[in-house]
């Protein structure tokens, strides 16, 4: 299991301290893993991504869209709403949600030109949710079926809409929850990058207060555990990296049929 943790008392971005840590697996029955992540505290940019498309190609997806969103957020430091855009700047949004916006797009156009190159990666896709901490609210940015939660005063809520076939049956009242993490069809997505047109990418904006705990995770976790456990494990009182191992550990113990990677926040009382 990889693992990373750490504490970040002043952020250069302005945000409440915060505690992270990270943990990734490639579960019980997939002898390679294609999650990706980036933990960037210096840039206060947490990402999760869950590629698609076979082995060498779903892990050449993730990472070209973790790498590609990471250096274009770490570039944009500066930029304002009076800057030049690689796309139409969006002004009923934020700065920073058009910049992880954008930044998802570049990382669409970047699948785009690899596979414009390799033939083996043809077909590639990946998910990819984004957390960007600042001086306001947190800045959520999604495409796909990999979520962000928040956990507050002991009730788990979560942040994103899964882009998926199973999800939509769950918002229509055909399926139920737990129904939908035994569909056969409970790994189609809807929404992914694959290198063909814009993606729609959601936003929103979150505030956070001290003792808030944010968990960006791929379906490998989400698919096989229920939210209620999701929750009791992510409001233990335990160090941060032990919390992401043992939602690691639950995964593998509901089967592990999946990669599954976790990224944990703690907003720290100033």
């Amino acid at each position: 299991m990889g693992a990373q943790s750490g504490k970040v008392e002043e952020p250069e971005s302005g945000a409440s301290p915060f505690s992270w840590a990270a943990a990734t697996h490639s579960g019980l029955r997939r002898p390679s893993n294609e999650d990706s992540y980036c933990a960037r505290p210096d840039l206060s940019l947490f990402v999760v991504a869950d590629g698609m498309g076979g082995h060498v190609a779903g892990e050449v997806a993730s990472q070209l869209t973790v790498k590609t969103l990471e250096a274009f957020v770490e570039r944009t430091a500066a930029l304002t709403k009076d800057d030049t855009w690689p796309f139409p700047f969006e002004p009923d949004l934020s700065v920073q949600a058009n910049r992880l916006k954008a930044g998802i797009r570049m990382a669409n156009r970047r699948l785009a030109d690899e596979q414009a190159h390799e033939r083996a990666l043809k077909g590639m896709a990946t998910t990819a949710s984004a957390v960007l901490l600042g001086r306001g609210p947190a800045t959520i940015a999604h495409v796909g079926d990999s979520r962000v939660y928040l956990l507050r005063g002991g009730v788990l809520q979560r942040l994103t809409a899964d882009h998926s076939w199973v999800e939509e049956q769950v918002r229509a009242g055909t399926l139920t929850p737990s129904a939908a993490r035994q569909h056969p069809w409970r790994n189609v997505v809807t929404r992914a990058l694959s290198g063909g047109h814009e993606p729609e990418v959601d936003t929103r904006e979150q505030e956070l207060r001290p003792l808030d705990r944010l968990l960006i995770c791929s379906d490998g976790l989400s698919g096989v555990v229920p939210d209620a456990t999701i929750g009791d494990l992510l409001g233990q009182g335990k160090a941060l990296d032990e919390v992401s191992d043992s939602l690691v550990d639950e995964a593998n113990r509901a089967g592990g049929p999946d990669n599954v990677t976790v990224l944990v926040l703690a907003i720290d009382a100033p």
